[in-house]
């Protein structure tokens, strides 16, 4: 036996109800009993099963092989590459409420939403937006940084977290 992924079974809000829909069949629910989403087993893109818990061959033991439970779902499709529908929604949250900071000039509000994509990725420019990011949130109040910071804490690069968000 290789190594393996089951397939997870995620409301489009991002709430984990299984890891393991393949070896425990048995969860046949098609809403989120946390959120009344609609639940996902495949990607809305490419229709490729959403990676859910790792099983890894242990090489020591015929029978014995170690496992990953998944306890956070990735953001982006390991397929085609595109974002899930969780990350979608916060990344779209994250710009409405750019647009609703009073006190910044509109050039600001478009820093703001330009930089969001930028900071749920790791790329080169990841430090730069995630710089820009912190630049335009020292100008607003602590309920706007705790806003942001509710909303893109979870799906943030742990590059731009660091610089946005250090403690």
């Amino acid at each position: 036996m290789n190594d393996y992924y089951d397939t997870a079974k995620i409301c489009i809000n991002g709430h984990v109800i299984t890891d393991s829909l393949k070896t425990d069949p048995q969860i046949n629910q098609n809403f989120c009993d946390k959120c009344g989403g609609y639940l996902i087993t495949k990607c809305p893109s490419c229709n490729a099963n959403i990676r859910g818990k790792k099983h890894i061959r242990d090489v020591t033991s015929i029978t014995n092989g170690r496992v990953f439970p998944l306890t956070k779902p990735d953001q982006f499709c390991y397929q085609c590459g595109k974002p899930y529908p969780w990350l979608e929604s916060k990344i779209k949250a994250a710009r409405e409420l750019a647009h609703e900071i009073e006190n910044i000039s509109e050039e600001d509000i478009n820093i703001l939403t330009d930089s969001i994509d930028d900071i749920v990725v790791d790329t080169p420019k990841t430090q730069v937006s995630a710089l820009r990011f912190t630049k335009i949130l020292s100008k607003t109040g602590i309920g706007v940084i705790n806003a942001f910071r509710d909303l893109l804490i979870d799906v943030a690069s742990e590059t731009a977290k660091k610089i946005i968000w250090p403690k």
